[in-house]
């Protein structure tokens, strides 16, 4: 319950996704990316529990996807055809990893930022965090 008092309109959106799951056998993402969900109604709890946790999560987590995806798309674009000499090497969750030569840190990092926060509209902002240094760790 603190949960829920904590996060109004958290117990709103489970409730909501849910139903419309055992309605519909699917939930999507904010651009309609589809997860079927054949187990919603299953007789067994345990398997009927697990998909509706399933439900609730994956259109929160298939649209924060969906948004690195149009995100790295964007940045690839921009990265191919500026002058800098950077590249995306890796992504890990919500986080992408370039390898930058030192000169063009600042450069980078200001399309970088751009490409993010500003690859979709939303209500709410999308703000990035860039860090920078010669391995993952020193970049946190």
């Amino acid at each position: 319950e603190k949960y829920f008092n904590r996060f109004p309109g958290v117990r709103e959106y489970m409730e909501a996704t849910t139903k419309s799951a055992r309605e519909k056998g699917f939930v999507e993402t904010l651009y309609n990316r589809r997860l079927y969900l054949p187990e919603i109604n299953a007789a067994n709890a345990m398997r009927r529990k697990a998909t509706e946790r399933a439900a609730t999560n994956a259109p929160v987590q298939g649209t924060a996807a969906d948004i690195m995806k149009l995100a790295m798309i964007k940045l690839d674009k921009w990265l191919s055809s500026s002058q800098l000499d950077a590249k995306i090497i890796l992504q890990v969750h919500d986080e992408l990893i370039l390898e930058v030569k030192d000169c063009d840190v600042k450069k980078t990092s200001e399309g970088l930022k751009h490409s993010m926060e500003d690859v979709v509209e939303l209500s709410v902002p999308l703000d990035i965090d860039i860090g920078s240094g010669a391995n993952w760790d020193q970049a946190h």
